[in-house]
């Protein structure tokens, strides 16, 4: 027991002087600020702009509208977008614009496959000499091309600042998007005043051809595979640099925390911790950076151990230990002078560990298999199910989400999902009063399904049956190619969508029923 009480010491002492230096070395970004100041003077180079889209229009409108304003001259940079199945219209707004490089797939293919694909042909193209990887829901500044090309001069591998337009979070988002905020202005950007490396982030990550071409990849699936391409890039000394210059800017609604689990942190950290001993400090410090404690989980610990080190005998002086916790305390207060974070983001912030704590205790295998379990038994209670791909309009952009439409206990729901959050209706006896009670709830937030049952173009189909699924849209009739209105089912869309009227569609239905 000693010898792990010993260990556990050593362990958190350590990463409280390491915590330390961060936060001194953070109180002075003046590299970052010249750089800054300088950007628009630098050589240019040649960048091609890979943007993949999903069913993306409103966002990828502006971000194309953004990238015509950039102070970079325009035959230095090559702009290709990725329509991965987008059936939102996103192709009608390219089709004008001719500096655009469209590439569509008929088929979802997922951002990882459809951006290896672009980029297999790319590397060909000896004219590219970086990459920028973004994502359509991202929104940029008119010099961001100029401060990515500064960014490139002293490094090979770049990921930038996320800037969250947040309005309308709950209290949940908001502790998570000041811990991102905190994370960035603190740990991100003095790693790298440091020379350490950083988790590639690939909505935004910028890489030099020579790069991609000698690792031959991209891996681009989820937060856990950036990790490994992160080591990755750390082993071939590569490392990703974080620059706060470099900033996009992402709305609520497109906001998804993200963090690698911590089992694959330290699954990773046990396979490479073999390959430790080598000269290359950065990727021997990025191995050890997997395992950095919680905050709170610190805390407990250096109470744990004072109580024992002053009651009992211990390696080192109860002094000794008191003294290390006092310099993770000064740590973090110093922290907080650079992190940009107001007093309420301050005070958010102090409940962060707190969630992460839950958020650990939810993902250990007992509790997880049990919520998996308690899913399973409710949907095994779901007599039939459809799922179905949706886009929802905020008035400002358009939303991928899903609806779950339920036969229960021989009553109707209707389940809303997006991201991970879930509405699921009250059960009805019909399909389309369920379908009005989801549609009801998203009218209040100001939210539109663009679905056939809530388009201008549909019109319901009486058919005796209960549920009424069945309609007619008139949007192409009459047409040479069409003798009578195209049947349709309510839950169907399409680029022609266009929202009806106060007096739903909906409503329509349910009252000729």
């Amino acid at each position: 027991m000693e010898y792990i009480l010993d260990l556990l010491y050593l362990y958190i002492a350590v990463y409280s002087v390491y915590f330390l230096v961060l936060a001194l070395r953070n109180l002075n970004d003046k590299t970052f600020k010249i750089e800054k100041r300088y950007s628009r003077y630098e050589e240019k180079e040649h960048l091609a702009v890979v943007i993949y889209s999903h069913n993306n229009k409103q966002s990828l409108e502006n971000l194309i509208n953004q990238l015509k304003q950039q102070d970079y001259p325009v035959d230095s940079f090559k702009v290709f977008v990725i329509l991965d199945n987008c059936n939102d219209g996103s192709d009608i707004i390219l089709e004008k614009e001719r500096f655009i490089n469209v590439i569509k797939f008929p088929e979802t293919q997922g951002k990882d496959k459809a951006v290896s694909l672009l980029t297999e042909q790319l590397m060909q193209d000896q004219w590219i000499g970086a990459y920028i990887f973004l994502d359509a829901v991202r929104g940029i500044s008119n010099d961001f091309l100029s401060t990515v090309n500064s960014g490139l001069i002293k490094n090979s591998v770049l990921c930038g600042e996320t800037v969250l337009l947040s309005e309308n979070l709950d209290i949940v988002d908001r502790i998570k998007a000041v811990y991102q905020k905190y994370h960035m202005n603190f740990i991100n950007k003095s790693r790298s005043l440091l020379g350490l490396a950083n988790l590639a982030d690939t909505g935004l990550l910028v890489m030099r051809k020579e790069i991609l071409d000698k690792i031959g990849m991209v891996d681009f699936k989820n937060i856990n595979s950036e990790l490994k391409y992160s080591l990755i890039l750390s082993q071939i000394g590569c490392k990703c640099t974080y620059n706060p210059n470099i900033q996009t800017f992402i709305a609520d609604e497109s906001y998804i925390f993200r963090r690698p689990r911590l089992s694959e942190r330290l699954k990773l950290f046990g396979k490479c911790l073999k390959g430790v001993l080598t000269k290359n400090f950065v990727f021997t410090e990025h191995v050890f950076s997997l395992i950095a404690p919680n905050f709170w989980i610190l805390i407990l610990a250096y109470l744990g151990l004072m109580k024992h080190s002053y009651n009992y005998y211990f390696f080192v002086d109860f002094k000794i230990v008191l003294f290390s916790f006092v310099l993770l305390i000064a740590g973090f207060g110093i922290s907080l002078i650079n992190s940009k974070l107001s007093l309420k983001e301050m005070a958010l912030l102090m409940f962060y560990p707190m969630y992460s704590v839950c958020h650990i205790i939810k993902n250990m295998p007992p509790f997880r298999n049990l919520i998996q379990k308690l899913s399973e038994g409710r949907v095994a209670n779901e007599k039939d199910k459809l799922s179905i791909d949706v886009i929802v309009s905020t008035g400002k952009s358009d939303l991928p989400c899903k609806l779950e439409f339920i036969s229960d206990k021989e009553l109707s729901k209707v389940r809303f999902i997006f991201k991970n959050k879930k509405y699921t209706t009250s059960g009805h006896l019909r399909m389309i009063d369920a379908l009005q009670e989801l549609k009801s709830k998203l009218d209040d937030y100001g939210f539109i399904i663009k679905i056939c049952s809530c388009c201008s173009h549909f019109k319901s189909c009486v058919d005796g049956s209960t549920n009424m699924l069945k309609g007619v849209c008139n949007c192409d009739y009459p047409s040479p190619s069409l003798k009578e209105p195209k049947p349709t089912l309510i839950w169907n869309s399409c680029s022609k969508f266009s929202p009806a009227k106060l007096n739903s569609l909906i409503e329509e239905m349910v009252s000729k029923a």
